[in-house]
């Protein structure tokens, strides 16, 4: 299949150099073999999300050229996409409905396993739904880190996939958006590394093709944390670009010319230089 990559942003903040760098090296990914680059934008989680950012968001990327091949897609329109798919699992007897409080799973481990709710049902209130896991280790190759493998039943447990207040879940979303979108490579933060066996396992469960993955370092800040629009990380700077771009290609072991350049040539230079392989394999560093 063509490959088709694309950057998934949720609108919690404007876009910051962690962002900044996922996107960046998606886009470059794609562009490297010759395919499609898309955006999403991961609107579902409304308690989050901060008013204004996704277009935000949308009005940063162009101006450091990595503009996506097609319109963007927002999982707030695709809430019947969801929908299906749920009652596919549902009609699958995969998913079972959930009262357990995080302190009542706390206080009995603090996984969910088996299907064995803690909490009785309670008519008064909506459950939250949950995925079946069994005994199962799901494996797969991470381009960049290499074979990566994790029994779901003692990692995570039974995960939810729809909440009680009616909000589908990131897995859920991701892989129906993903599967819809035709992506054959996921490349993200290492952040969301323990989020792939659980979605290679919904992918199983729905019928959906998998895509590879490769998850990138994190940026972190001088206190060897993750930056994050929820942390109020220091947005970058759409109307002067170029630090920032050339900051990320250089975060991402991209050759980074002296010479001064404009956008479109540093990211020419930058693409045909780009080689995957060189990508840095560490968790996460500083650029603090």
């Amino acid at each position: 299949m063509t490959y088709r990559g694309r950057f998934a942003p949720s609108p919690t903040g404007h876009l910051h150099f962690g962002s900044l760098v996922a996107a960046v090296g998606s886009w470059l990914c794609a562009r490297h073999a010759g395919g499609q680059w898309l955006l999403r934008m991961e609107d579902i989680d409304p308690p989050r999300e901060v008013a204004g950012s996704a277009a935000s968001i949308l009005a940063a990327l162009p101006a450091f050229g990595v503009d996506p091949d097609v319109a963007p897609l927002f999982q707030s329109q695709r809430i019947a996409a969801y929908d299906a798919a749920f009652e596919q699992l549902r009609t699958a007897g995969r998913v079972f409905p959930c009262w357990c409080s995080r302190s009542e799973l706390a206080a009995a481990g603090g996984i969910h396993r088996d299907g064995q709710c803690v909490a009785a049902a309670d008519p008064d209130r909506l459950p939250a739904w949950r995925l079946h896991v069994p005994d199962i280790e799901v494996t797969f190759d991470d381009a960049l880190l290499g074979p990566q493998r994790e029994n779901l039943r003692e990692s995570v447990g039974d995960f939810v996939i729809r909440r009680a207040e009616g909000f589908y879940s990131y897995q859920l979303a991701c892989v129906v958006d993903d599967a819809f979108q035709g992506i054959t490579d996921v490349v993200r933060g290492s952040d969301l590394l323990d989020s792939t066996a659980r979605q290679i396992w919904l992918q199983r469960c729905l019928a959906v093709p998998t895509p590879r993955y490769l998850h990138l370092p994190l940026v972190l800040d001088a206190e060897g944390y993750k930056l994050s629009k929820s942390d109020q990380a220091y947005p970058v700077d759409p109307a002067a670009p170029l630090p920032a771009l050339r900051q990320a290609l250089a975060f991402l072991s991209v050759p980074v010319p002296m010479a001064a350049m404009e956008v479109p040539d540093l990211l020419a230079h930058a693409l045909a230089n780009f080689d995957p392989a060189l990508l840095p394999q560490c968790s996460g560093h500083s650029v603090a």
